[in-house]
């Protein structure tokens, strides 16, 4: 069942769960509500994150950096954790959404190619698992 909300979780919402945010929004439209936080949020955007989103033609318009404290989960029917750490005590006791745990890559401070081979990890994700028969 495709979720009407996702959450996209990283460690510092500046690299990976952005990039997811902008695909999905990208990828479906209106039709899911995406947004995105960090366990311990950076409080901007690396520049390459925007860089390679550019590159295929994804918007980064409205996109900042946050953290979990921010987010109304009641929204979300899914939460995406990219990382290795656990979300446990990070999330609300009352959330009534399914968890997914789908470590990515985490292109910070690496090079170009580094962001642009986890933006294609998280395309892939969202095309092959989340939202199968989108069109990219």
């Amino acid at each position: 069942m495709r979720p009407t909300g996702v959450l996209f979780i990283c460690l510092g919402n500046s690299c990976r769960s952005i990039m997811a945010e902008a695909l999905a929004r990208h990828l479906c439209g209106g039709t899911v509500l995406a947004a995105s936080a960090g366990i311990s949020p950076l409080g901007f955007i690396a520049p390459l994150t925007l860089k390679v989103l550019a590159e295929i033609g994804v918007s980064s318009l409205g996109l900042r950096s946050k953290g979990l404290e921010e987010i109304a989960f009641p929204a979300y029917s899914l939460a995406v954790n990219l990382t290795d750490y656990s979300l446990a005590g990070h999330l609300p006791v009352n959330f009534s959404g399914r968890l997914l745990r789908r470590p990515a890559p985490d292109p910070y401070g690496g090079s170009l190619e580094d962001y642009r081979q986890t933006r294609d990890f998280l395309h892939r994700l969202l095309l092959q698992e989340l939202f199968p028969g989108t069109r990219s």
